[in-house]
């Protein structure tokens, strides 16, 4: 009697305890859905943001906000008649200059209307508060207003209208960037599984890990001091979606082949469950460590993405081991449906695609990993051609907004730092010494120095002959910022929009030499404790660094000529590798876990063709998902977002069916045991090469439990 209650209670709490999480999932969800929404309330594009606080810029931007008790950003409206301005549009731009002074509040501050001198633009200044939803507000109303004269051509430029519409580029990241990567990973799934139900429950999953995230991400942003940029919250989006994806596909292939072998599914379930957990936690530890070596860069737009990238992770994880793995277990055979795998049926993996893959393999391993590895040499080659020194804001958005339109106009009429002023800020007593040094710096058109003091410093403006982001500003500021600096006890401190371009170039070619070693390091001592061994790690993380650099010389190729980029943030190589190499790990980490659980039976050799057939699919599909995932963030049109984009999913793709398919499986055949030294497993006797196709079928069915 004792026992059958036993038997009894045990068969209640094999779907007790699945129904149970998935309840629990669903009251998480309810506490945490609308966070996702929240993310734009708490994302700063201020590049001043971006940088540490010990950045000149920095320092010079926080002496700056004691003169006013709000931030503003000046935003500079400008109008160009070709054939020369009349005197009906000088008067209809100063009834829109007083337009703008009602419509701002900001009435006695907007700058006088200013004539060019080839007389054919005008402009004036409005300085709007430091807030995204008024500026951009107000950027709408200006242009709007700008835009009614006809024949007039009115703009909305300066650091206004730039930053009006920067928070515009990323405001897609809430809607289509969701859409479309979303969407992607239902085609996806459904090409490989053709089942209509397992999409939903992997969607489901990834709603309930965006969500976790999103809320935990905005506690951290509002209450924290964590810095959430738009690209990170982007980052962050298409990461969840991917990497739950990824995982679920995972256990969904392995619970799919363990059904065919048992017959009862909760059983089936356990053992899938125990064989994906440790690699799907190394691969998931592997990106977290990773990411999180990004704490120690220097701009805070890269220090912010570690956690944010892990915090996303860790959600994927969590759902991917818990809330999936329950609705399987309540589902069990369902979730395949329409093609249900049968107890007792034996997959073809000796045939197909995978089958004549591991078959050129095993054949001829040697020229193998020759032949791929000289290809992914010459591709990595061309990445002396990749161009990292930073993107002006003219060529930043893929699609020209207006403040890049009006920042032409501006510079064709006027002095091009019109409207974007370098800030100088200077102990009072030096001010004029300053002055007049600023005044003798080529490139600089006017100094002005404003009436205010304040704890006995004042600001100083100065404005640049060319537009703020043109090469021939960034000398100008930095022979200012020579020359200022030298004033006796002056204590100048040289701000603005350029000088903050100077510091986050600086800070991201800093970032990338301390940052790089770390994301080896942390993930060289994964993968050793994970496989046992040295050898095997090393030779994974030689051939992932190898893969990325050659998807950076093939990226090069086409920034340069095919797509016609001008340049990349310096921050694209540093995340290109952060997320290639940690990903490019994580497939391989699937591989070669598997490779080396068949090897410990069936010997290295067969254990790897083994590993290859079985795995080959559903890796191959968690990278699509992956590639396609990323390739979402180019619907931001924004140019690092695009660079970014294409870098990831070109590489992911690169190293799952180049590296990963065909040069680590061939190099380990190469190596043979000596690939898990110094390890003193021993692994199983090798198996005749006539017998290696069959070693799927030596696997009985196991009784039903």
């Amino acid at each position: 009697m004792t026992r059958r209650r036993t038997e009894a209670s045990g068969r209640r709490l094999r779907w007790l305890v699945p129904l149970l999480l998935v309840l629990g999932w669903l009251l998480v969800s309810g506490a945490t859905g609308s966070f996702e929404g929240k993310l734009g309330d708490v994302v700063t594009n201020d590049g001043a943001a971006y940088l540490p606080a010990k950045a000149e810029s920095v320092h010079a931007d926080k002496l700056q906000a004691q003169f006013s008790d709000n931030k503003t950003y000046p935003a500079v409206v400008v109008y160009e008649r070709a054939s020369g301005i009349t005197a009906a549009d000088r008067q209809a731009v100063a009834s829109d200059a007083a337009a703008a002074a009602e419509l701002t509040g900001v009435r006695g501050q907007i700058s006088p209307v200013t004539l060019s001198k080839d007389g054919r633009a005008l402009q004036f200044t409005v300085p709007l508060v430091n807030q995204m939803d008024p500026v951009t507000d107000a950027v709408k109303a200006l242009r709007a207003t700008a835009d009614t004269h006809p024949g007039l051509t009115g703009h909305v430029t300066g650091l206004g209208g730039m930053y009006s519409d920067f928070g515009g580029a990323f405001s897609s990241i809430d809607g289509q960037l969701l859409v479309v990567a979303v969407g992607l990973v239902i085609l996806v799934l459904l090409l490989v599984y053709r089942s209509p139900t397992l999409p939903v429950l992997v969607l489901l999953g990834i709603a309930f890990a965006s969500g976790v995230a999103a809320a935990v991400v905005y506690g951290l942003a509002k209450h924290s001091g964590l810095t959430l940029t738009g690209q990170s919250q982007g980052v962050l989006s298409v990461l969840v979606v991917g990497a739950t994806t990824d995982y679920s596909l995972l256990l969904v292939s392995r619970y799919q082949e363990e059904l065919r072998k048992t017959q009862n599914k909760y059983d089936a379930l356990a053992t899938a469950w125990r064989a994906v957990l440790k690699p799907v936690l190394a691969s998931g530890g592997t990106v977290i460590l990773g990411t999180l070596c990004l704490l120690f860069s220097n701009l805070n737009s890269n220090r912010s993405m570690g956690p944010v990238a892990a915090i996303g992770i860790a959600a994927s994880l969590l759902a991917a081991l818990t809330f999936v793995p329950a609705v399987l277990a309540l589902m069990g055979r369902g979730a395949f449906w329409p093609f249900r795998p049968a107890f007792g049926t034996a997959e073809r993996t000796g045939e197909g695609l995978w089958g004549k893959v591991a078959g050129l393999v095993g054949r001829r391993p040697r020229g193998i990993w020759i032949a791929a590895g000289l290809l992914l040499v010459l591709a990595a080659a061309f990445t002396t051609q990749f161009r990292a020194d930073g993107v002006s804001v003219s060529d930043n958005f893929t699609k020209k907004p207006d403040s890049v339109h009006g920042q032409q106009v501006l510079n064709a009429h006027f002095p091009g730092g019109s409207g974007v002023p370098v800030t100088i800020i200077t102990k009072a007593a030096a001010a004029e010494q300053v002055a007049t040094a600023a005044r003798g710096v080529p490139g600089i058109t006017s100094v002005t120095r404003l009436p205010k003091e304040v704890g006995g410093y004042t600001e100083i403006d100065a404005v640049l002959a060319t537009t703020p982001d043109a090469p021939a500003a960034v000398d100008a500021v930095k022979r200012l910022r020579d020359v200022v600096h030298a004033v006796p006890d002056s204590d100048s401190k040289v701000g603005g929009f350029t000088a903050t371009s100077i510091d986050t170039r600086v800070g991201g070619v800093r970032d990338f030499k301390v940052v790089v070693p770390l994301v080896l390091i942390a993930i060289l001592i994964v993968l050793a404790l994970l496989l046992r061994s040295l050898v095997a790690p090393l030779l994974l993380i030689a051939t992932v660094v190898l893969s990325y650099a050659a998807s950076m010389g093939v990226a090069a190729l086409m920034f340069n000529h095919v797509f016609h980029f001008a340049n990349a943030d310096p921050s694209v190589p540093l995340m290109g590798f952060v997320f290639l190499v940690a990903f490019g790990v994580d497939y391989n980490i699937f591989l070669m876990h598997r490779v080396r659980e068949e090897a410990l039976l069936h010997g290295t050799r067969n254990g790897t063709l083994f590993a290859l057939r079985r795995t080959g699919g559903v890796i191959t599909s968690a990278g699509v998902v992956l590639a396609a995932t990323f390739a979402a963030l180019a619907v931001v049109p924004m140019v690092a977002m695009a660079e970014q984009a294409f870098i990831v999913a070109f590489g992911v793709l690169l190293d799952t069916i180049v590296v990963r398919s065909l040069l680590v499986p061939a190099l380990t055949l190469e190596l043979g045991d000596r690939a898990w030294w110094p390890s003193k497993a021993v692994f199983g006797a090798p198996v005749p090469a006539s017998r290696a196709g069959q070693a799927e079928t030596e696997r009985e069915p196991q009784p039903t439990g």
